[in-house]
This record gives C-alpha cells, structure tokens and sequence, in this order.
C-alpha cells in the first residue's frame, strides 16, 4: 500500500513536469517565434535604409562629374565624396551609417557651395536632373529612417516586455539601435540674405 503511494506520488510529480514542460514549450514557441519574425522584420527595413542611402551614394559622383568643369575645388569635393561613399558602404550598424550618411550630407554641401559660385552650373540641366533626383532621394531616406525606427520600436517593445523579455535575453534578442540623426542636424542653418 506504502508503495502504491510513492509510486503514486512519483507518477503525479511526472505528470507535473511533463505539464511544466509542455505549458513551457506552448508559451516559448511563440514568443520566439514572433521575436524571429520581429526582428526579420527589422533587419529588412535596415536594409532599406541602406539602400536608398547607397542610391544617393551613387548619384554624388555623377554630381560631381557635372561640377568638374566648373571649379578648381573638385578634388577636394571628390575625395570628400569618395569618403563618405566608403562610409556608407563599410557602415555596420545603425549608428555607423547616420555618420557617414552625415558626412555624405556634408559633401553634398560642399557640390551646392561650388554651384552657388557658378550660375552656370546651376543653369546645367545634367547638375538640375542630378539635384533632383537627389532631392528625391533625400524625401526617400527620411520616409526609410521613419519606418526603420518605427520597427525598432516594436522590436524593442517585444524584446523589454515582460515575460518575453527573460526569453529573450537567453536567446540573444537584444536591443536594436535608432537611426538617429546626427548632433549638428539639431542646429538651425543660418542664413543671411546680405543685409
């Protein structure tokens, strides 16, 4: 009788392991399930990011082909480009990408300063087309940023709540980075219309 009892009470301890177990496993699945998705999910609108930064990248040469002719400051203007382009392309991460997309705004700069210069170039319909389709580009990037952090966001939501957020630490989900904007994008341009 004794031992029908321990068997009994050894039988019962099983079943709430495997119960355990299982109510473990259809709680864990999930929620690993959706952290992988979610983060699919990020990794593809990081990429796009890259991408339309990488498309403003490759109209800067072309750009600055355009201004050539125009200014003896060019080749300071294109080994300003080249860096930048080399930024963009070696960036890994969030954080290296906003810098070298900063510093490609900072050539860009550099092209517009030597077609203020030169009313000509300006005039140019090669250099018009060209800053076009940068302009686009530009709108591009920023709609891109927007739906890049707005993933972060939901990431970073599913990976810091609660339970979730104890599974996914054992699993190596960590938090994603913001695409944020460089510090000297917080400050106004001044302008000055000669007065």
């Amino acid at each position: 009788m004794e031992l029908n009892k321990k068997r009994k009470g050894v039988g019962g301890i099983v079943i709430a392991i495997i119960a355990v177990i299982a109510l473990a496993i259809i709680v864990l699945i999930p929620s690993y399930n959706g952290l992988v998705k979610q983060k699919e999910q990020l990794d593809e609108s990081y990429a796009q990011v890259q991408n339309v930064v990488q498309r403003r990248a490759d109209l800067i040469p072309n750009l600055v082909s355009t201004v050539k002719g125009y200014s003896k400051h060019e080749k300071d203007t294109l080994t300003e480009v080249t860096n930048a382009r080399s930024g963009i392309q070696n960036a890994k991460g969030p954080k290296e990408l906003a810098e070298a997309n900063e510093q490609m705004s900072q050539a860009i700069r550099s092209i517009n300063v030597v077609a203020e210069a030169y009313p000509d170039l300006k005039a140019d319909k090669q250099f018009t087309q060209l800053m076009d389709e940068l302009a686009g580009t530009e709108n591009r990037i920023s709609v891109e940023r927007k739906n890049y952090n707005a993933e972060v966001k939901a990431y970073n939501t599913k990976v810091k709540s609660f339970p979730t957020s104890i599974f996914a630490k054992m699993m190596g989900f960590d938090k994603a980075e913001y695409f944020e904007a460089d510090a000297s994008a917080q400050d106004a341009p001044k302008v000055n219309f000669g007065s």
